[in-house]
């Protein structure tokens, strides 16, 4: 296995051991330090490996870091006009 892809395994454990402690800011800080982290090692999986395989290291990541994902889908929604907030 290339050290790409050992980063993106020892990646994903600190990730999911992250997830079981405990935290005040439900995680938020943890997962800034994990997409900081998380960009080159993907660069580095494709450089390596191609884009199918960095693709899939991607998909992983994003689930790992569904909410940030998530929130960032919605504030491109709402900052170009393509989805609007439901309406209560």
């Amino acid at each position: 296995m290339s050290l790409s892809l050992i980063l993106a395994c020892l990646w994903a454990v600190v990730a999911n051991v992250l997830a079981m402690l405990p935290s005040r800011d439900l995680h938020w800080r943890n997962a800034y330090v994990l997409i900081a982290i998380g960009i080159p090692i993907v660069g580095y999986v494709t450089a390596q490996h191609g884009p199918w395989l960095g693709l899939l290291v991607l998909a992983g990541g994003c689930s790992v870091l569904r909410w940030p994902v998530i929130y960032l889908g919605r504030w491109v929604g709402r900052t170009t006009g393509w989805r609007q907030e439901p309406a209560e």
